[in-house]
């Protein structure tokens, strides 16, 4: 489990809900969140639009992104809703009732 051409390791950690505790590792150059079958994160949770928000990472700046995919119910960081914007260690992310934590580097489970 190595970094893919430098990129960091992330993880979305799920802080609420049934799920609370569970996480995703975000090893893919973009990430796509939905409640799609065939997104990435699959969400059971009718607050999420099919394919809602894809996070990704940009190797120039070397960091990652969020961009809300024009969902009906948006997606907010730190309690902000946003269209798009850059991630850090422990920002919260919200998609429809779903509250995730962005977790960077290597921290134990």
């Amino acid at each position: 489990m190595s970094e893919s051409g430098g990129q960091p390791r992330a993880r979305l950690l799920i802080r609420n809900g049934g799920f609370a505790g569970m996480s995703y590792e975000v090893t893919a150059e973009e990430t796509l969140i939905g409640r799609n079958p065939t997104t990435d994160i699959t969400l059971l949770d009718e607050g999420i639009s099919r394919e809602h928000a894809l996070i990704a990472f940009d190797p120039e700046v070397g960091g990652y992104s969020i961009e809300d995919l024009q969902s009906t119910n948006g997606t907010k960081v730190n309690g902000k809703r946003v269209r798009s914007t850059g991630l850090a260690d422990g920002d919260e992310i919200q998609i429809g009732h779903t509250i995730f934590q962005f977790v960077l580097g290597d921290e134990g489970a």
